[in-house]
């Protein structure tokens, strides 16, 4: 059953050395997530599931290995028992950088999910991960709309600020609603799937509390980061 849950965005330049001199700019979303991963930890799981966008739908069910040689930085991450023949997509090394920096020891899988995967089979992919223990946590990772404003990776659309806006009532709320993914595909949104496998796994669990610790768009891009138990 599901106890926690964070709520995480996964742009590599969360990791410090990838951001270098632009670090200190997004020191306030690091400290939101140091917060929603502090509680996830204090729920006492038994094993949490990182749930991040990737471009296949695989299942890291011995964990993985991933790093951020691609931005120039030699830093490697181990999910889980760090299998070194599963190599982990960038938002699953966020994840794993994520859950290392809060101290987690505890056994971590990870479930890629990509942006076409119909709500329903996001659903499933949820209820699973809820059911594979007594105690689960879940660290979600993925981005509302990239399309934010004129300077955003995908250009300004007026229809990106109100999708994120419900989502982040959503996530404040504890219950993401419903998410057209052609919408979300369109607005560049890469945590469409990831939250529908949220809101699988919280049916029918113990979650009463919920809160949005940061709902922000720096560099035109959603990001916002959630506490649920």
């Amino acid at each position: 059953m599901l106890v926690a849950a964070a709520v995480c965005p996964c742009p590599p330049l969360l990791v410090p050395e990838v951001a270098v001199g632009a670090a200190p700019e997004l020191d306030g979303l690091r400290a939101a997530c140091d917060e929603a991963l502090a509680v996830l930890l204090a729920a006492k799981p038994e094993r949490i599931w990182v749930v991040g966008p990737g471009a296949e739908h695989r299942m890291f069910d011995r964990g993985g290995v991933g790093g951020f040689r691609s931005f120039g930085v030699d830093v490697t991450m181990d999910l889980g028992e760090g299998d070194a023949s599963e190599t982990l997509p960038a938002s699953l090394a966020v994840g794993a950088w994520l859950l290392e920096r809060a101290g987690w020891d505890g056994p971590a899988f990870g479930l890629a999910v990509p942006d076409y995967l119909e709500q329903a089979l996001c659903r499933e992919n949820g209820l699973e991960l809820a059911r594979s223990a007594e105690r689960v946590g879940v660290l979600i990772l993925g981005e509302g709309s990239a399309r934010r404003t004129l300077k955003a990776p995908g250009y300004l659309d007026e229809r990106a600020k109100p999708f994120d806006a419900a989502v982040a009532a959503g996530l404040a709320e504890g219950e993401v609603p419903p998410l057209d993914s052609e919408l979300a595909f369109d607005l560049m949104a890469s945590g469409r799937a990831p939250w529908q496998v949220l809101s699988g796994a919280a049916e029918g669990s113990a979650i009463s509390a919920a809160r949005l610790l940061f709902d922000d768009a720096p560099y035109g891009v959603g990001y916002f980061v959630a506490s649920w138990v």
